[in-house]
């Protein structure tokens, strides 16, 4: 359950939250780059290697959080590495099929780029019980009450949490898990809640097989010759228009660079227009992968895993095209719906490689 705000909290309240999350971060980040570079596994018992003002269960809830961090990292990177030789043995098949003819081979071979170490920009505690507690409130116009830990070790704080009929109407019934996360976007603060949920799959075994296209021209387009969601149109328009944006203000941050302007005086390249248009185009997928489960109630989905961060095209508009369309986001969509309705889904190998994909908007695959 997400998209809680902590509005109805004094400000005062807001300002331990910051002040906690400001030695919490660069706890958290220290470890993530620690388990990152470590030849073995990350391991969330890790004895404590860092000095910090946190108290102990803070600390180790960081140390869990930057082990969670760097699995995700470790695993990702391999996946991209999997698809990376794929790619290279796909290359190679083709080059020797198109030996004698070399002249009309114009297909690129693949390169790997090594991954940067994650940096963490947003302030996130993905905590559990021993440090923020959920509590019903009883006797007040709110609704839960969050018991925080924070620098001033036996003084938690207790920020009141009031949940919108929406939160109400899903959480109704429900036994909240232990594990909570707080994370701060355009400085507000924000409550993540979750509850356990067991669908029973009742997706029946002769059911009908409907695959599943992932794509930018249309986010996802079915076997059955059904399209849904696009990112043409209004959407690809506040693109371009981002972008040739973001394209100035860069221009202008290194030529402000190169006369030696301090980095903390220099134009941002982001905007609230660029989030706004991400989150937009993650809504309109959510509702494409909506409208596709309701239409294939009674079959069995088969999807593309799509590994977008080893997709690279020639021309740089269709990266940026790539990036904006946010196509990593349908695959985990379209696993989320499908499981919350008790279908059976399932996933196959992307059936394109990206250099072979056509330019917009003729293509459907990348």
């Amino acid at each position: 359950m997400t998209h809680i705000r902590l509005i109805e909290a004094n400000p005062g309240k807001l300002e331990a939250l910051d002040q906690l999350v400001a030695v919490y971060l660069p706890l958290c980040q220290q470890y993530t780059t620690l388990f990152c570079e470590a030849e073995t596994s990350p391991d969330k018992y890790q004895e404590t290697v860092f000095k910090t003002d946190l108290s102990d269960r803070l600390h180790r809830v960081a140390i869990q959080q930057a082990a969670g961090i760097a699995k995700s990292v470790r695993t990702n990177r391999a996946n991209a590495y999997q698809a990376y030789l794929e790619d290279v043995a796909d290359y190679a098949q083709a080059k020797a099929q198109a030996e004698g003819r070399m002249s009309a081979f114009k297909r690129r071979e693949p390169t790997w780029t090594e991954w940067d170490l994650p940096v963490l920009r947003v302030p996130v505690i993905q905590a559990n019980v021993n440090v923020v507690v959920v509590e019903k409130s009883e006797d007040s116009t709110f609704d839960y009450w969050l018991r925080v830990s924070t620098l001033d070790v036996g003084n938690p704080l207790r920020v009141p949490v009031k949940l919108a009929s929406y939160h109400k109407r899903v959480l109704e019934g429900r036994t909240l898990n232990t594990s909570t996360t707080l994370h701060k976007r355009n400085g507000v603060w924000w409550l993540t809640l979750s509850f356990d949920e067991d669908v029973p799959l009742q997706t029946k075994p002769d059911a009908p097989t409907v695959g599943v296209d992932v794509g930018i021209a249309h986010f996802l387009t079915t076997s059955t010759n059904k399209a849904y969601g696009s990112f043409h149109g209004k959407m690809a328009r506040q693109h371009k228009h981002d972008r040739e944006k973001r394209r100035r203000k860069a221009k202008l941050r290194a030529c402000l660079e190169k006369k030696g302007v301090p980095k903390g005086k220099l134009p941002s390249t982001s905007s609230e227009t660029s989030q706004r248009l991400s989150r937009h185009v993650k809504q309109e997928i959510n509702r494409a992968v909506n409208a596709l489960v309701k239409d294939h109630r009674d079959a069995r989905l088969i999807y593309e895993d799509l590994n977008v961060a080893s997709m690279r095209f020639k021309a740089r508009v269709m990266n940026s095209y790539l990036y904006a369309s946010h196509l990593g986001h349908i695959p985990e969509q379209l696993a989320w719906a499908a499981a919350k309705q008790g279908m059976a889904a399932h996933t196959v190998r992307a059936a394109y490689s990206s250099q072979e994909c056509p330019p917009l908007p003729l293509c459907r695959s990348r």
